[in-house]
């Protein structure tokens, strides 16, 4: 038993040994960052005192717009397409297998020329049967007449000669006519646009012809919303873009429609377009349609304008602090925004650092 309680008197007497070099290790540790702590204090202090006064930092460093008094215009922004005035499918008056195409695609034509032939065997044995007939009432009609002139035979006779040369040459004329039933032409002066059909085809009116369009007169057409209606007039000017955004086009519009369309729920508006050699049918084009223009507007951009409970408001320095004003708005185009009432000439407007801003705030002027 005395041999037990010597042992656990060596074990504490060993732990408290233990702890008092632990303590002193660590008040040492200490002791040593303390006075690194402090070396440390003395540089960041040199350096400190090296480097020129700070600014204030209390201040939101920020960008300002000078408002100026400016022409603002209002657009209303569309896709058109151009298509041709004259834009035709080209077929036959009669249905009938094509036998010869006369054109290529790209072809300038004229106004009445022949496109392609459809087979027309049957009539024209017709109409040469029928010339053997007309040439034998022909030479009855003109020895009818010899022999009237010699006092030979009756008037009657000479009428019915007449009558009978003048049935075979109205016979033949109504021939020849619906034998030009079976050709294709063209019906204005145009270029040939498309051929979507091949010798052996069917052509019939209407259908399976040849496309013709006339480049002389092309026009540009768009679709508008139907709250736009009363808001564009005939003659409101307008600017065009063309697709590859190197070319653009100032004119006015030529017709607006007066009717929405029930489904779509759109109206029509068109501009007539000079000959041009760079523009053709179905090509695109970005419509700006120019329906409101004030002169010596505040004008400012609608990204600074924020949005409350209140109303609008945008920011500006005055007296070298944010001063939150409240506007009012009135058109909006192409990323800015009329200013009705709120803001004057002068005003230093801010546009960047607003979103950190507080009214009455210090401002600090960047570049």
């Amino acid at each position: 038993m005395k041999h037990t309680l010597l042992i656990l008197l060596g074990t504490v007497l060993l732990a408290a040994c233990g702890n008092s070099d632990n303590k002193a290790d660590k008040a040492a540790q200490l002791a040593k960052l303390k006075k690194e702590r402090a070396a440390l204090d003395q540089q960041i202090s040199a350096l400190e005192a090296s480097l020129p006064a700070s600014k204030n930092t209390n201040s939101v460093p920020v960008r300002v717009l000078t408002l100026t008094p400016q022409t603002f215009s209002a657009t209303i922004d569309v896709q058109a397409s151009v298509i041709g005035n004259e834009n035709v499918l080209a077929s036959s008056q009669s249905p009938g297998v094509i036998t010869k195409i006369n054109v290529q695609l790209g072809q300038r034509v004229s106004k009445g020329q022949v496109l392609a032939h459809l087979d027309a065997a049957a009539i024209d044995q017709s109409i040469n049967a029928q010339e053997a007939q007309l040439n034998l009432l022909k030479q009855l009609y003109e020895k009818q007449q010899k022999l009237w002139a010699q006092n030979i035979g009756t008037q009657v006779q000479l009428l019915q000669a007449k009558a009978a040369f003048d049935a075979a040459t109205s016979q033949r004329a109504a021939m020849i006519a619906q034998k030009n039933m079976f050709v294709i032409k063209s019906p204005i002066n145009g270029v040939v646009d498309d051929i979507p059909v091949k010798v052996g085809d069917m052509s019939s009116p209407g259908m399976n012809g040849i496309r013709v369009v006339s480049k002389d007169k092309l026009k540009a057409q768009a679709k508008l919303g139907e709250s736009y209606l009363g808001k564009v007039q005939q003659g409101d000017a307008v600017k065009l873009l063309f697709a590859d955004g190197t070319d653009s086009m100032n004119t006015q519009l030529h017709y607006v429609a007066q009717a929405v369309d029930p489904i779509s729920r759109s109206f029509l508006v068109e501009i007539q377009l000079p000959g041009n050699s760079k523009l053709h049918p179905n090509m695109s084009a970005a419509l700006k349609i120019a329906n409101y223009r004030k002169a010596d507007a505040i004008v400012i951009p609608v990204s600074v304008i924020q949005k409350t409970n209140e109303g609008e408001l945008a920011y500006i320095v005055e007296g070298g602090k944010a001063k939150a004003i409240s506007i009012q708005t009135g058109r909006i185009s192409n990323g800015n925004a009329e200013v009705l009432s709120g803001l004057n000439a002068g005003d230093q407007l801010v546009v960047e650092g607003f979103n950190d801003l507080d009214n009455g705030e210090s401002v600090e002027l960047v570049k």
